[in-house]
């Protein structure tokens, strides 16, 4: 009889390219089990500590620390090796006090950023889509699969007005209650996070459509007066005014 279920492990020229790992330093590594990130664009718990951060250096140590609970992404426990853990989410290790958040780095694919005990009680979630629900409410369909139910008075305008697909909401963590929201506009402190730009940020100058099958194209100038360009679908937006989550040494140039 056939072995029932999803395997374990995938090979490493086979994964990724997002993942921050040695190609050919081994043949296997752990496969990430469908959650709440594509698994294109999320790491496994097991190579966030052994791989990224090298608390661990096999993989049963690493599952050992996650037996124990001291593993928290976005303020909950998790002991599953597999679990994908993505964009903008929190990383904790409470034993060792660090705190740390996913983050794509310039030509390195995604990468742990270190916070601090400030900007642990929040992440911030891109819109993906919304949906109206019995009663007229609004369903906030987040990047990260989370949804939130937005009631019918959330405004004078409406929730319809409020929020936008491809705004940001910034949102507190465990409870996911909305604490802001940043517009995609002209202005708006803006990461590219997808494509060969992914992990370079700066103030959008313009979102206008092109000629040919991208929907919307948006300029963006760095720090340094360069400007770059890329989908609509590859910006998540930071903050109106600056950035709301650090940036330290997350980028790499421009």
């Amino acid at each position: 009889m056939g072995k029932k279920g999803g395997k374990k492990h995938v090979k490493r020229l086979a994964a990724p390219r997002l993942w921050p790992i040695h190609k050919k330093e081994a043949r296997w590594t752990v496969r990430a089990r469908p959650g709440p990130h594509p698994k294109d664009e999320c790491l496994p718990a097991v190579l966030v500590l052994r791989d990224i951060l090298g608390v661990a250096r096999t993989r049963e140590e690493a599952e050992l620390i996650l037996s124990e609970g001291q593993f928290r992404v976005d303020g909950k426990v998790r002991r599953d090796a597999s679990f994908p853990v993505g964009l903008m989410d929190v990383v904790e290790l409470p034993l060792m006090k660090k705190v740390y958040r996913v983050l794509p780095f310039p030509d390195k694919g995604l990468g742990l950023h270190s916070i601090g005990d400030a900007e642990k009680g929040f992440k911030l979630c891109r819109i993906v889509n919304k949906v109206t629900v019995e009663g007229g409410n609004v369903q906030i369909n987040l990047h990260d699969g989370r949804n939130i139910l937005v009631r019918p008075g959330v405004s004078k305008a409406g929730a319809e007005s409020v929020y936008a697909t491809s705004d940001v909401l910034k949102i507190s963590i465990p409870d996911s209650k909305i604490l802001d929201s940043v517009k995609l506009e002209d202005g708006a402190v803006t990461m590219v996070v997808h494509g060969r730009n992914a992990g370079r940020y700066g103030r959008i100058v313009s979102i206008g459509r092109e000629a040919g099958p991208i929907r919307e194209m948006v300029t963006i100038e760095e720090e340094g007066g360069s400007r770059i360009q890329t989908s609509i679908d590859s910006v998540f937006v930071l903050g109106k005014e600056e950035s709301l989550v650090s940036l330290s040494g997350v980028r790499g140039g421009g």
